[in-house]
């Protein structure tokens, strides 16, 4: 089953937590602390892979998580390390989140990257031993993993898409020219889903073909199969335009199909772009001609124009020696223009350091990067715990600025939005 659209939500692992032990032996006078940190959660990876075509695996499986780090042990043990989760997706694959914000864009084989990363393991009381505090009876809680709410979207990747309107032959010519074999009847749709096929040009050299399904008027606003496939076309270096031969108006038919590629949210319009008149068998030059001429009109200056018939093969391999010299051309026109958009753009690192105070109603909420992290580690029933978050807050200036927003004792403060947990002054 084809499925190029998927939602799923993916959780990191959380961090293990850390301990508070002292050692506890026969012949061991004060042992002293010996809890062991928390081991770090394990990352959601996804990875690009050939062997993929489409996104059916996440239909029924929508809830992704990778394992969480085993919390310490006595002896200063360290907590073992959650699995990273693999996530193998299509080559072509977009992820985004609900807002539509693009996170990962995987275009090559093998590609590979983290989408959301586990926590880190919580520190036992045997990492807060100094000369000043022999005994801390204090540890961390682990971090919690990553989690989001992802939207996938698979674009096939081709040198060059097959378009036109239902039934103009798009199947046939790829099946002619390569391995490919498409579902092809005396009937509009008959492409349900975007077919691939690999055409070799000669001994070094061959061209990945994608044969769109048909298109209408109104494809663009979702019509017909409209808007479910035009983003397959946004992937490939160049379009070919079928038009069947047995149109009464070609230049309407040229016309109708364009309008669609404009009114897309991207403007296919832009790609190269080569109009194919196929299915010429059985008509004089005469009116082969005239029928080009009616395109030439109407495409925009400089277009190359062919007449074949997919189902014979006539012109058929001068057209495709031609397309690889366009493909080629456009290829090396995307590699210059890459080159020059990978300018670096240097931008000021966040300051981890840095927090805010706000007043709402009868408490204050605090929030800030650095300070979160740590409450997000703290266990607030423990008073050792409280007691060293409160030493933290001192030590960045968030107690003083307290003092100087009025705070009255025992006044109740919130760290995080939402919240992470309370204290009171």
């Amino acid at each position: 089953m084809f499925i190029d659209k998927a939602s799923i939500k993916v959780c990191a692992g959380d961090g293990g937590n850390g301990i508070v032990n002292f050692r506890h032996e026969k012949f061991v006078d004060r042992g002293g602390p010996d809890g062991g940190d928390g081991g770090n959660g394990g990352n959601v990876v996804m990875l690009a892979s050939r062997n993929q075509n489409t996104l059916a695996s996440f239909r029924y499986h929508k809830e992704l998580e990778a394992e969480a780090g085993k919390p310490g042990d006595k002896q200063k043990k360290h907590g073992r390390r959650g699995k990273d989760l693999i996530i193998h997706v299509p080559v072509g694959t977009v992820v985004k989140t609900e807002d539509g914000e693009i996170v990962a864009d995987f275009t090559e084989d093998q590609q590979e990257q983290i989408i959301a990363f586990g926590g880190k393991g919580g520190f036992g009381n045997a990492h807060f031993v100094s000369s000043r505090r022999q005994t801390p009876r204090v540890a961390e809680k682990g971090e919690k993993g990553e989690q989001y709410d992802f939207h996938l979207e698979l674009k096939v990747i081709a040198d060059v898409g097959l378009i036109g309107l239902p039934n103009a032959g798009k199947s046939t010519l790829l099946a002619r020219v390569s391995n490919a074999r498409p579902e092809i009847a005396n009937y509009a749709f008959t492409t349900l889903i975007p077919n691939l096929g690999v055409v070799d040009i000669d001994k070094t050299s061959s061209l990945l073909l994608a044969d769109v399904p048909g298109l209408i008027e109104g494809a663009s606003e979702g019509k017909g199969l409209g808007i479910e496939f035009l983003r397959h076309v946004e992937r490939t270096k160049v379009l070919v335009h079928l038009i069947d031969i047995y149109n009464e108006d070609v230049a309407d038919a040229y016309k109708t199909i364009q309008a669609e590629l404009k009114g897309y949210q991207v403007d296919l319009t832009k790609r190269p772009q080569v109009v194919v008149l196929n299915k010429i068998d059985g008509f004089d030059e005469e009116l082969i001609e005239a029928k080009l001429k009616e395109l030439k009109k109407v495409a925009p200056k400089g277009t190359k124009l062919f007449a074949i018939s997919a189902n014979s093969g006539l012109n058929v391999k001068n057209m495709l020696y031609d397309l690889k010299k366009i493909v080629d051309a456009e290829q090396i026109a995307i590699a210059e223009q890459e080159e020059k958009e990978a300018i670096p753009v240097l931008r000021l690192p966040e300051n981890m350091n840095s927090w805010h105070i706000e007043k709402v109603d009868t408490h204050f909420v605090i929030t800030g990067r650095k300070i979160e992290r740590f409450a997000e580690r703290t266990d607030f029933d423990s008073s050792h715990g409280v007691e060293r978050l409160r030493d933290i807050m001192n030590k960045m200036g968030i107690m003083h600025q307290l003092r100087r927003m009025d705070v009255a004792p025992d006044q109740k403060i919130v760290i995080g939005k939402p919240s992470i947990g309370s204290i009171q002054y």
